[in-house]
């Protein structure tokens, strides 16, 4: 009944004479007041209150606005608690239906334009509109509540890597944006199919989006990864892959691929799932999507050339939309030229630079080289996490090149690197001071020669 009502000119003079007699209230009331939002004869009313209290920290006098706004503004006298709960409560509805009438008439010309991300904005910050009424966390109240909160609703979900899942003190985080970085080539899809694979396989419903591979590819893909056959070998053994394929589904969740040309916006990634959720009848909890440097932004028209601008707002749009949806979410970015001979990534090889890196949660680096393919490994660099102390840790993880598999080395394939590595460091240390014995002994020999002959002469 409330969002039909009529606010016409006497019910927001009524608002602004309630307000103008408590601070309290008025100062409550300052985060959503808009003089452009007040009928046309009580805008110059409602600016001057605005710029009053700006200028002077103070509310004007009843005569001061009936004389700057040309109206009969009166104190309503001694009001309870009440009436000023009234007023907020009827103030933040007044504020959220002008704001939206006010942007419902702006977006008529956007859509003419075709600029619909900002239509989107305009409305879902009108509907957002609302009074700060949560004061947030006491943090001496009730502290076994307050982490009992944190584990059930963003509780960490294992990414399948369990020295990645240690390093980030239990895995990703719904609502949080995590980038895997690497170059051309470098590994990034693979990382993403055997993420999904890994998800899958705990039962979570996962949404693929490639503006790179096609369906086909990354299909072809997760066929390796989930029935550990050769991807070579996949083409002679159909029926054996259909059959191993419709076994995993059984104790899998879902995995949804889908192919969207670059160029794509947050909002259509949005409009997607939506439409996914309403054919399937399922919720997604995760989102992977390969990869971010592919995506535009949905609100803004900027110079697809400037990366770090435009690479901020994607990190951002989309970060919003796994917070939104409250999923899990992984993407990927490319480094840059400078990080080619490197071993060690930082930052600066980030290609658009420190715009995503400072919007991500976590930024891990993919690493390989000559001497890690042919031992079957990747190495990954933890070269940010905003939850854990895990920064800059490295992990090794094995790699099968058959099937495609990325998996936690096995502890004992660890202890034998370990003891091999120990036993070659011993050697060196051995063959060091058999050197310094002999040339010790060397060198006594000589001297002793050397006393006989001065002692003969």
């Amino acid at each position: 009944m409330k969002q039909n009502k009529n606010y016409d000119f006497n019910i927001q003079k009524v608002y602004l004479e309630v307000m103008l007699s408590d601070a309290e209230t008025f100062s409550r009331c300052q985060g959503i007041f808009n003089p452009e939002l007040f009928d046309r004869k009580l805008k110059k009313s409602a600016e001057f209150i605005k710029e009053y209290v700006e200028n002077y920290n103070v509310l004007p006098t009843y005569d001061m606005l009936s004389a700057e706004g040309d109206l009969d503004f009166k104190d309503p006298g001694k009001l309870h608690e009440e009436h000023y709960n009234w007023l907020l409560e009827e103030f933040e509805i007044f504020t959220r239906h002008k704001s939206l009438e006010k942007a419902i008439l702006n977006s008529a010309d956007l859509i003419q334009k075709g600029e619909y991300g900002s239509v989107e904005t305009l409305i879902k910050n009108a509907v957002q509109i609302g009074l700060q009424k949560d004061i947030g966390i006491n943090y001496w109240e009730n502290p076994k509540q307050r982490l009992e909160n944190i584990k059930s609703k963003n509780g960490q979900t294992s990414t399948g890597w369990k020295k990645l899942d240690d390093a980030l003190f239990g895995g990703f985080s719904r609502g949080e944006l995590n980038i895997f970085a690497a170059g051309s080539g470098g590994g990034k899809s693979l990382f993403l199919a055997n993420l999904a694979a890994n998800w899958a396989k705990m039962g979570l419903n996962v949404l693929y989006l490639t503006f790179e591979l096609s369906e086909e590819l990354v299909c072809l893909r997760l066929d390796s990864i989930i029935t550990g056959v050769s991807s070579r070998e996949i083409f002679k053994n159909i029926d054996d892959i259909e059959i191993k394929v419709k076994m995993s589904e059984k104790s899998h969740g879902r995995i949804q691929v889908k192919y969207m040309p670059s160029g794509k916006t947050v909002n259509d990634l949005r409009a997607y799932i939506k439409e996914y959720e309403i054919r399937t009848g399922e919720k997604l909890d995760a989102v992977l999507i390969d990869y971010l440097d592919l995506l535009m932004p949905a609100g803004k028209k900027i110079d697809p050339t400037n990366l770090f601008v435009k690479d901020k707002y994607v990190s951002e749009e989309l970060r919003n939309l796994l917070m939104e949806l409250k999923t899990l979410g992984a993407s990927a970015s490319q480094l840059n030229r400078a990080a080619v001979e490197e071993i060690e990534f930082d930052h600066s090889h980030i290609s658009g630079g420190l715009s995503k890196v400072q919007t991500a949660d976590n930024v891990i680096g993919i690493f390989s080289s000559r001497a890690l393919r042919e031992a079957g490994k990747y190495q990954i660099q933890l070269m940010k996490t905003r939850n854990s102390s895990g920064l800059n840790t490295k992990i090794d993880l094995g790699f099968n090149v058959e099937n495609l598999k990325i998996e936690d080395i096995e502890e004992e394939a660890e202890n034998e690197k370990e003891n091999t590595s120990s036993l070659l460091t011993k050697i060196k240390r051995n063959n060091k001071n058999n050197d310094d014995n002999i040339n010790s002994v060397k060198a006594t020999t000589e001297s002793t020669k050397l006393r006989e002959f001065l002692k003969n002469m």
